[in-house]
């Protein structure tokens, strides 16, 4: 899952990273509305965590500019210090998800994310099908036909970002941004989303399931269901 974290407490963002990082998310950062304006402008995300008091404004500014831009995949799950009924109305009516006050529990933090994305791009639903494949997102775990399909990290966001975007090309710069945000910057190529895409394929076949991915040629990938 690719989440920004939109954080001006430096020490707070620096652990908050750490424990997502170690979950097998992949967080960015912004301290600021402007640096969050500029990422959320070039950049996609599953999952934004918003602080309302940021230094050169407010959250909830930021997010009432962003969510009519917004195709209604990212969840928007507010982080503050103000515990005040108002703040909660004002944010879940101008679009956000949920609201977390802090100090808060990163094991909490945690499942409601994961409840977020479920929400967002699986209706709720603890496990995903999709035709004869069946993921457990909690779990990290992937079955065909009822027997484990053994996945790298980077392969097991793979299948899930194809999934939630099924029938939509994804280009190779996209795939590669969700599987290493800002890190892509400093990649010479993108071949390595080729491999990933081609160990994730021959491991799906290898357990029984069809191939419902393909490419698009010069543009990326796409994931089609069987009735497709």
């Amino acid at each position: 899952m690719k989440i920004l974290l939109v954080e001006d407490n430096l020490e707070l963002s620096k652990d908050t990273v750490s424990f997502l990082t170690q979950e097998g998310h992949i967080c960015e950062v912004a301290h600021t509305v402007r640096e969050a304006e500029d990422k959320l402008a070039d950049f996609t995300y599953d999952v934004v965590l918003l602080d309302l008091m940021l230094p050169d404004g407010s959250g909830m500014d930021l997010l009432r500019n962003y969510k009519p831009r917004d195709q209604g995949q990212t969840g928007i799950l507010i982080l503050s210090a103000k515990d005040d009924v108002q703040d909660r109305i004002d944010g879940l009516d101008l679009g956000a998800d949920d609201y977390l006050t802090k100090p808060f529990h990163y094991s909490e933090l945690n499942s409601r994310i994961k409840a977020l994305y479920r929400r967002r791009q699986f209706h709720g639903s603890h496990k995903i099908t999709y035709e004869e494949i069946e993921i457990d997102p909690d779990q990290q775990e992937v079955s065909v036909h009822d027997e484990p399909v053994p996945l790298t990290k980077k392969e097991f966001q793979l299948l899930v970002h194809f999934i939630a975007n099924k029938n939509r090309i994804l280009t190779k710069q996209s795939i590669a941004e969700h599987l290493w945000g800002d890190h892509v910057d400093y990649l010479d190529s993108h071949d390595f989303v080729y491999q990933h895409i081609k160990n994730l394929r021959k491991k799906l076949a290898k357990a029984g399931a069809n191939d419902y991915l393909s490419n698009v040629y010069g543009i990326g990938y796409r994931m089609k269901s069987a009735a497709s």
